[in-house]
């Protein structure tokens, strides 16, 4: 046979391979979303805990928790998992997905009989290490009256002391996916090949701040028979490519709020108010000097303006506190839980914060720099209203920002617009000017402030609303307190997401590589 002829059998075979490839590729999507549709159907369900059949050591733990009822989300997911079912669940921020999870993994654990010596059998994964924490808290009570063992392992924590104790045996473990895979790569003794379940929570979040290496690892990583189990609330390409890949053939798909006129929780009252830039301080100001006896959290789009928010209005006597990724990770962890225990008080914060927290009775919840996308609003506003209870969210918007409401409309976000009269609002231009200008430490803070919103601002992707070149300067430098602009220097060094949510792994690594979010 000719060479020629060789060449074009073996073009032939290797086209006909990848189209095989895409076919099968596509069957396995189809496949899939059919099982989404088919297993989506509406059937009877009882809302009493006292419903399940759990043991009486996990049943009094949920009695002293004080739940008599279960969410929608629990109602709907705890009985197919405890069942063995594979699940992928779609549930708005705030709608009770931690103990919908935490119930069957820990009756599995108790049925099994899990001693230190059997390893680990049940792994959840957060995106974060605040909601990490607070996973691992509800864990805690619930494990009250139980034997088994348990433990989390977060970036930002002591590496060591994490390792020691997997070695000893921890049945169920709560992680970041940055330091969970390093333990299973470098931890010897780490006795992961008993697993029978893992838990992904946030998966879309896990995914969109750059994990999705790490998650294809860690899912090849660990033991095949096992049941999965993706919490998540969006549902994105990735979010289904990882369900793919970590979920058996046929998994329970549940969407508790698929046919809901809208994204966000039924209890949350939400405006937007349009300022220009000079006035956005002095109107945040006075907002949170009327609300000062109000449980409130400020959104801001980089660590370096809360940073500098923060010390200027304990400065001026308007007590906050603050909560971003360039903070070590014992002060975010006793910052966050002091927030918690708070019965009011204000927290200024970057996104880090923004997923699937669990802060007791929030009030208002003001998005002072707007996010770049519909997800991360309602993901934002997730903090108050949850699980049934009421809170009001308020959105700043320059005049130019207007076409994002466009954006929100369409992800079924309802918003008003609130009016603030001109002459209630705090006229203290002049004095946070001279202020700004006689204290040196307050004035570096402005311009490291100021400096990250404009390269937060040219980041946004949604460009044809939040243009920088459309900014006033003048305008901009004064809601940080300057009288002109100042000059900075705008470079592209910025702290990913990654980053903010995953620490590297020790502290001289922490020096050498960091990356500042400008």
């Amino acid at each position: 046979m000719g060479e020629p002829k060789k060449r074009q059998l073996a073009s032939d075979r290797s086209v006909s391979a990848k189209k095989q490839k895409q076919e099968e590729a596509s069957s396995a999507s189809k496949e899939f979303e059919m099982s989404q549709q088919q297993q989506d159907v509406s059937i009877p369900v009882n809302y009493d805990f006292s419903s399940l059949d759990c043991c009486e050591r996990t049943k009094n733990a949920i009695t002293e928790l004080g739940f008599e009822k279960m969410t929608e989300v629990q109602a709907r997911t705890i009985p197919p998992l405890m069942a063995g079912r594979d699940v992928l669940g779609a549930a708005k921020t705030g709608s009770g997905k931690t103990l919908a999870f935490l119930i069957p993994a820990v009756e599995m654990l108790y049925r099994l009989k899990f001693k230190p010596r059997n390893g680990t059998g049940a792994i959840i994964v957060s995106p974060t290490r605040e909601l990490a924490l607070q996973i691992f808290g509800v864990a805690k009570e619930l494990l009250k009256y139980h034997q088994l063992t348990f433990g989390i392992v977060i970036g930002g924590a002591n590496r060591k002391a994490e390792a020691d104790k997997l070695i000893k045996g921890v049945n169920l473990i709560v992680a970041t996916p940055g330091r969970l895979l390093d333990h299973l790569q470098n931890t010897r003794g780490f006795v992961y090949k008993n697993l029978k379940a893992l838990i992904v929570d946030e998966a879309d979040r896990i995914l969109e701040i750059g994990f999705e290496d790490e998650m294809r690892q860690i899912v090849k990583i660990l033991p095949d028979d096992r049941q999965t189990m993706l919490f998540s609330a969006t549902q994105t390409t990735k979010v289904a490519d990882l369900a793919r890949i970590s979920l058996k053939k046929g998994p329970l798909y549940i969407n508790v709020h698929e046919n809901r006129d809208t994204s966000t929780a039924d209890g949350l009252e939400q405006g937007y108010v349009v300022c220009d830039s000079d006035r956005r301080f002095l109107l945040l100001f006075t907002f949170l000097r009327k609300n000062i006896k109000k449980k409130v959290i400020v959104f801001f789009s980089s660590c370096n303006s809360v940073k500098y928010h923060a010390e200027l209005l304990n400065y001026i006597d308007v007590p906050v506190l603050a909560l971003h990724g360039k903070q070590k990770q014992q002060k975010r962890t006793n910052t966050f839980f002091e927030y918690c225990n708070a019965d009011k008080g204000i927290l200024l914060c970057t996104d880090v914060a923004a997923r699937g927290l669990d802060i007791p009775a929030v009030d208002w919840i003001v998005q002072f720099d707007p996010p770049d996308d519909p997800r991360d609003y309602i993901h934002r506003v997730g903090r108050t209203a949850r699980a049934g209870g009421q809170g009001k969210s308020l959105l700043f918007l320059l005049p130019s920002e207007l076409g994002f409401l466009r954006y929100l409309k369409h992800a079924k976000v309802p918003l008003n617009e609130y009016q603030f009269p001109s002459n209630k609002i705090a006229n203290v231009q002049g004095q946070l000017e001279k202020l700004i200008d006689k204290n040196y430490y307050l004035n570096q803070s402005a311009k490291d402030g100021y400096r990250s919103y404009l390269q937060a601002y040219s980041s946004f992707s949604l460009k044809k609303i939040f243009d920088v070149n459309n900014l006033d300067l003048a305008k901009v430098a004064k809601a940080f307190g300057f009288a002109s602009p100042p000059k900075v220097n705008l470079g592209t060094i910025k702290q990913t997401k990654k980053e903010e949510a995953d620490a590297p792994k020790n502290s001289t690594e922490a020096q050498t590589k960091k990356k500042t979010k400008a």
